[in-house]
C-alpha cells in the first residue's frame, strides 16, 4: 500500500485543521526510524507519528499516546526537545505539490523559527530538522557525498527539495501540446496504471489502479487502448480534492475482514470501501492492521471493530459534554422566582434607592427580611428589567432541560447497545452495520457523496432458531433488527423477552397466544441473555412480556422501547445446547 503524495496533502490539510496552532508538549521516540510529537491545539491533547520506516513510511495522527520505544536518545531528538518542545507547531504545508515531502513550522519563545521535515519516500524516507535559515540541523539518515551527489544531507549543509521529475503535471496546466505529450505516454502496451506511474506526477501505483478504473471500469486495462480524455478527467477528479477540500477517506477490506488498503478518496478497484472520519484515521488502521496480523492476532476484524469502537467512545464522550453543559445551565429550584420576587420589589421601590446604594432591604409580612444586591452600573428599572428577562429565560430551561436530558439520556442507551452490537458482530458486514446505524443516528456526519452501505442479506434479517417444541424464535442481532424483530415480525399475541436494564437482544417467541413450554420459554431466554452485553454470565435476568406490551420509546433510536407486565426469568447467557 503507498502513502503517496496525495495521501500526504489530505494529512497536511487535517493537521492545520485540527492541530495548528498547537503547543508541543513532549518529544519521543516510537522507535529507531519515527518521531513522536504530543501537541495541544484547539483544546485537545493529540499524537502525530512521524515514521521514515523503509517499509512504512508515513506520518499522520494517532488515537493512542506515543511513548518512548528507544532507550538511548539520538542527536536529532536532543535537537527535538531543545528546539521544537515547547514550541507551537504555526503551520503544515506540501511545498511540492506532487512530491512527499511536508513542512511543520515550528516557533519557539526562546529559539525562535525552526522546520520538521518529513520526508515519507519509501526507501529514501528521511526526517530533518532545519533552523530558520533552511539550514540543516540534523536529520535521521545524514547522506555524505559519496553516497548521493545530488543531494547532501548534513548538519550546516542547506536543505535542498528533492530533485524535480520529469513528468507532466497530473492537472492540465494549458501547455497547449499536454493531451499530446499524455497521447504518446499512453502509446504502449503497458497497463494504464504503470503507464500514468512512469509518466505522471504524483501517480502511485494505488492511484495509477483507481485512475484507471474510473477512466475505464478496469483496473487493468491496456494504456493504448484508453483515450486521453477520461483520463485527464479522472486525474483533475482526484488532485482537485487539495483545491476543493472534498475529501472522503476510508480504508478497503477484503472478504475476511482483513484491511488492505487506504485513501483520502474513495476506492473502486479493490473490495469493499468503509469511509472513516479522517485520513489519519485510515492510515493508522491499516499500519495498525499489519502490526496486528505480524503479531498473530486472533480477531480477524480488530481493525475495523477498532475503528468502529473509537467512533462510538468518541460519541459517547460527546453527549456526556452535552449532558454535563446541560447540569451547568439548569436552574435551581425556585431560582426563577426568586428573581422574579427581587425584580418586582426593585420596581416598587426604585425612587427610595439612593445614589450608590449597594443593596436593598426588604421587611416582609412574616417578620423576615429580603436582601437584594444592587448593580452600581444599572438603574433599579434596568436591573429589574435584566432580572425578569432572566427569570424568564430560567423558566424555559427548567421546561426543556428535563426533555433534552432525557433524549441525551436515551442518545447514552443507543450508544450502549450499539457497543455490544459490535462485540457480538461475527463478521465484516455486521462491523460495517454497526457504523451505519451511528452514522444514521446523527452521532457521525453525513458526506455529500456518502453511499450508505447496503446490509447483505445475513445482515439485514434476525437469527431465526427453532425450539425442541417447534416454536420459532427469532433474535435481533443489532438495534436495527431489534425493531424488525419486534415490529415487523412479531405479532401481538407473541412473547417477547429481552435481558433488564442492559442492552442486548429482542428476542421473540412466535407462540401466536399459545402458551410457550418451558423448553422453549428457557431456550429463548438464554438466546436473549447470551446476545447482550452480559454474555458470559451465570445468572442474567431475562424480561418476559406478550408483544402488544411493548412501545416505542418517543422520540428514541431503533430498537429502544418500553415494556409493562412482565415477569422475570433468571438464566445464564450461554448458547442452548439444543
Amino acid at each position: 500500500m503507498h502513502f503517496d503524495a496525495i495521501t500526504l496533502a489530505a494529512v497536511a490539510a487535517e493537521l492545520n485543521e485540527v492541530v495548528t496552532p498547537g503547543r508541543v508538549q513532549n518529544v519521543v521516540l516510537p522507535d529507531e526510524r519515527s518521531i513522536g510529537l504530543e501537541i495541544y491545539g484547539n483544546r485537545q491533547r493529540r499524537y502525530l507519528l512521524a515514521s521514515a520506516h523503509p517499509q512504512a513510511s508515513r506520518v499522520h495522527l494517532v488515537e493512542h499516546k506515543l511513548r518512548r520505544g528507544v532507550e538511548k536518545t539520538s542527536p536529532l531528538l536532543l535537537l527535538l526537545r531543545k528546539y521544537v518542545r515547547g514550541g507551537l507547531l504555526e503551520s503544515v504545508e506540501q511545498p511540492v505539490p506532487y512530491e512527499r515531502v511536508l513542512f511543520l513550522r515550528f516557533e519557539h519563545p526562546e529559539h525562535g523559527s525552526t522546520t520538521l521535515v518529513v520526508e515519507p519516500m519509501g526507501r529514501l524516507s528521511n526526517l530533518l530538522l532545519l533552523d530558520a535559515g533552511d539550514i540543516i540541523l540534523d536529520a535521521l539518515v545524514r547522506v555524505p557525498p559519496g553516497s548521493n551527489p545530488l543531494r547532501v544531507i548534513l548538519p550546516r549543509r542547506p536543505y535542498t527539495l528533492p530533485p524535480p521529475q520529469q513528468k507532466l503535471s497530473p492537472l492540465d496546466n494549458g501547455d497547449p501540446g499536454y493531451y499530446d505529450q499524455l497521447r504518446r505516454a499512453l502509446n504502449t502496451d503497458a497497463p494504464l496504471w504503470k503507464a500514468l506511474v512512469a509518466n505522471v506526477e504524483g501517480v502511485s501505483p494505488t492511484l495509477g489502479r483507481e485512475i484507471a478504473w474510473r477512466a475505464t471500469g478496469d483496473a487493468n486495462t491496456s494504456a493504448r487502448a484508453v483515450d486521453a480524455l477520461p483520463v485527464v478527467q479522472a486525474l483533475q477528479e482526484i488532485w482537485c480534492l487539495p483545491q476543493n477540500g472534498d475529501w472522503e477517506p476510508g480504508v478497503v477490506a477484503d472478504d475476511q475482514g482483513k484491511i488492505i488498503a487506504f485513501a483520502p478518496y474513495e476506492l473502486h478497484f479493490l473490495g469493499t470501501f468503509y469511509p472513516v472520519d479522517g485520513i489519519s484515521q485510515a492510515v493508522e488502521q491499516f499500519f495498525g492492521a499489519q502490526e496486528r496480523d505480524a503479531a498473530g492476532t486472533k480477531d480477524p476484524y480488530a481493525g475495523l471493530r477498532n475503528n468502529v469502537a473509537a467512533l462510538i467512545r468518541r460519541s459517547e464522550e460527546r453527549v456526556q459534554r452535552q449532558l454535563a453543559g446541560l447540569a451547568e445551565d439548569e436552574p435551581a429550584p425556585g431560582e426563577p422566582e426568586r428573581l422574579r420576587v427581587q425584580a418586582e420589589w426593585l420596581l416598587a421601590l426604585a425612587s427610595q434607592i439612593e445614589p450608590g446604594q449597594e443593596v436593598l432591604t426588604v421587611e416582609l409580612e412574616d417578620g423576615k427580611s429580603l436582601t437584594i444586591p444592587l448593580s452600581s452600573s444599572l438603574s433599579p428599572v434596568e436591573q429589574a428589567e435584566r432580572w425578569f428577562d432572566r427569570a424568564a429565560k430560567l423558566e424555559r430551561a427548567a421546561q426543556v432541560i428535563p426533555e433534552r436530558r432525557r433524549r441525551l439520556e436515551a442518545d447514552l442507551a443507543f450508544l450502549a447497545q450499539l457497543r455490544t452490537d459490535l462485540a457480538l458482530a461475527g463478521s465484516q458486514p455486521e462491523i460495517a452495520a454497526v457504523q451505519e446505524e451511528l452514522r444514521n443516528a446523527g452521532f457521525l456526519r453525513q458526506r455529500a457523496k456518502h453511499r450508505a452501505q447496503k446490509p447483505g442479506r445475513d445482515v439485514a434479517k434476525p437469527m431465526r432458531f427453532v425450539s425442541p417444541d417447534g416454536f420459532t424464535i427469532l433474535v435481533g442481532r443489532n438495534a436495527r433488527q431489534n425493531e424488525i424483530v419486534t415490529f415487523q415480525e412479531a405479532s401481538g399475541d407473541d412473547l417477547w423477552l429481552h435481558v433488564r436494564d442492559v442492552p442486548g437482544a429482542h428476542v421473540v417467541v412466535r407462540c401466536g397466544g399459545q402458551v410457550a413450554p418451558p423448553d422453549t420459554l428457557h431456550m429463548a431466554a438464554c438466546l436473549a441473555a447470551y446476545y447482550s452485553s452480559k454474555q458470559g454470565e451465570k445468572a442474567v435476568p431475562v424480561a418476559v412480556t406478550r408483544r402488544r406490551f411493548v412501545t416505542r420509546m418517543a422520540g428514541g433510536r431503533p430498537g429502544q422501547v418500553h415494556y409493562r407486565n412482565e415477569e422475570t426469568l433468571t438464566v445464564p447467557a450461554e448458547l442452548p445446547e439444543a
